[in-house]
């Protein structure tokens, strides 16, 4: 372990402890994933995870928490949380996230016992995060907050428990999240925005890859040297092959590229 994890690492397996026994939300990125790591090592059989499959979360997300849960020894189940029966969720309010971590906090709760963990980390406070009004109302724990732990920390935290390829993943909010604020949230709208992601993932390279969909159209967006890059390249048949990925989708938008903009597909409410 290297030097600069071991502390955080022995006072978060130290409140985890305390908490014991736990149920932790895995989402498949890196702040939940680590999480399930040390509890998992710590508490053994006092950990469950609790994994959440919808249209919302890219089908390798799943996949991940499957072969790492398997690797690990842990307790994983994977369900469905409901909130694409929720026209509350479906309407994507500005309070979308809210919806959906109601739905998740509550399906694990009828799970059985334990506390309901999140890898929310402190620099998650810094943003507008309606989830986190659901954990509150759920009594949900962010055991990286309360041991101040922000994301290069959990990171670090990662990489030191042997999984340096998952400390190294990119930010990955749901694909619910680059539907703009007010369009309905439709699976075959989110299952366009994957593809999308995953082609350009093979071709340019991008560090950062978001596409949004919005009311006038679809925004690719783009780390600004995979952006330079396209630009130079072959942004034309790229536009193509989206505008392809749109019509077997049902979409038929204007398609633009455009440097990345953290969260620009929210609108706040007014």
């Amino acid at each position: 372990m290297r030097a600069e994890a071991s502390a955080p690492v022995s006072v978060l397996a130290a409140l985890l402890r305390e908490l014991a026994p736990v149920r932790v939300a895995v989402s498949g990125g890196v702040d939940s994933m680590t999480l399930a790591l040390v509890a998992g090592r710590e508490l053994a059989d006092a950990v469950e995870v609790v994994h959440a499959a919808s249209p919302a979360v890219p089908a390798e997300a799943t996949a991940r928490v499957r072969a790492v849960g398997a690797a690990e020894g842990w307790r994983v189940h994977v369900i469905d949380a409901g909130e694409f029966a929720d026209e509350a969720y479906l309407a994507n309010p500005y309070d979308r996230c809210f919806h959906c971590k109601s739905h998740l906090y509550r399906a694990m709760a009828r799970l059985g016992g334990g506390l309901l963990l999140s890898g929310a980390n402190t620099d998650d406070l810094d943003d507008y995060r309606p989830g986190l009004a659901a954990a509150r109302d759920h009594g949900v724990r962010h055991p990286f907050v309360e041991c101040g732990i922000d994301k290069s920390g959990v990171r670090a935290l990662c990489a030191s428990l042997g999984y340096r390829d998952i400390a190294a993943l990119p930010a990955a909010p749901c694909l619910s999240s680059r539907i703009e604020t007010g369009l309905r949230i439709e699976p075959g709208t989110l299952a366009f925005v994957h593809a999308v992601e995953s082609a350009l993932r093979e071709g340019p390279g991008p560090l950062v890859v978001r596409c949004r969909v919005r009311r006038d159209g679809v925004v690719v967006e783009l780390d600004e040297a995979a952006l330079q890059s396209l630009r130079a390249g072959d942004e034309e048949g790229w536009r193509q092959r989206i505008a392809a990925l749109a019509a077997a989708n049902g979409l038929a938008p204007e398609i633009r590229f455009e440097p990345y903009r953290r969260g620009s597909a929210f609108v706040a409410a007014s």
